[in-house]
């Protein structure tokens, strides 16, 4: 059992209903990171509808940030199941106050077929030619870097350094875990903000919205990300992101508005 597995480990307190515990080492200063919360989310609906263990298409919305170190209830509910997909829709709550709310199809991605249309990963160095994610340039405790491994490409790694709302990286379990479906969801959303790249390191940046789909099931080993920021307005954000396995399979492809905040203030 690997440390991500054990700390989004459920029981079962009801039809449709789970309890788990929202882990502090996946933080990001105070709050726990998004991608986290909602592969607890995930871990609920794939109990819900076990013929459908992988997600394919997700869609979260961040009602308030989770409380690290609590207990959390999951709610779900199975609204259709066919042959090839089940839809879902979950809710994560704390202190009897919604977190989430999770809306999304499951599949069975075990005979994905190879692609005859995809987008081809960018010119990466080696995972040993990268630096790691900087914790200190963004003015946060990074609790999570010591689940994650995070190497950046050497002219991303700094804010405004590459000039442009772009992150590129490689990304893996600290702890050995291979990837699957599920770690494909999380890393969507567990790489600094591209906006970074342009505008300096601007503390949190929250998800409001996140829309994933998981394309296949990754090879083992490190997978790569690249992200980047297509327009920033009223502290408002929009990311696109793009996740390929080792072989340079795409896995994911991800979509997120975030807000942008420094010092507790939008920018």
């Amino acid at each position: 059992m690997s440390q991500f597995d054990d700390e989004i480990r459920l029981t079962t307190i009801g039809t449709g209903a789970y309890e788990g515990r929202v882990d502090p080492a996946w933080n990001i200063g105070a709050n726990p990171n998004g991608g986290y919360l909602l592969t607890l989310a995930l871990s609920a609906l794939r109990q819900a509808a076990p013929e459908h263990p992988d997600p394919v298409s997700v869609t979260v919305h961040y009602l308030r940030p989770g409380v690290p170190g609590q207990p959390c209830r999951i709610d779900t509910q199975v609204l259709r199941t066919g042959r090839t997909l089940s839809t879902v829709r979950a809710t994560l709550t704390q202190d009897g106050l919604p977190r989430l709310e999770v809306l999304a199809a499951l599949g069975d991605l075990t005979d994905s077929t190879q692609a005859t249309a995809t987008i081809a990963p960018p010119a990466m160095p080696p995972p040993d030619q990268c630096p790691p994610r900087p914790g200190p340039e963004q003015g946060l405790d990074l609790s999570i870097v010591g689940r994650l491994e995070i190497r950046l490409h050497p002219d991303e790694v700094h804010a405004v350094a590459g000039g442009r709302a772009q992150v590129t990286g490689w990304i893996r379990f600290r702890d050995g875990r291979p990837p699957d479906t599920l770690a494909g969801v999380l890393f969507a959303d567990t790489f600094p903000p591209s906006v970074f790249g342009q505008i300096g390191m601007a503390g949190w940046v929250p998800t409001v919205e996140l829309t994933v789909h998981v394309r296949r099931r990754p090879a083992e080993g490190w997978m790569l990300g690249q992200f980047r920021t297509h327009d920033l307005t009223d502290g408002r954000l929009i990311e696109d992101g793009l996740l390929w396995d080792c072989a340079g399979n795409l896995i994911v492809q991800s979509r997120q508005l975030a807000l942008v905040r420094q010092g507790g203030r939008k920018l």
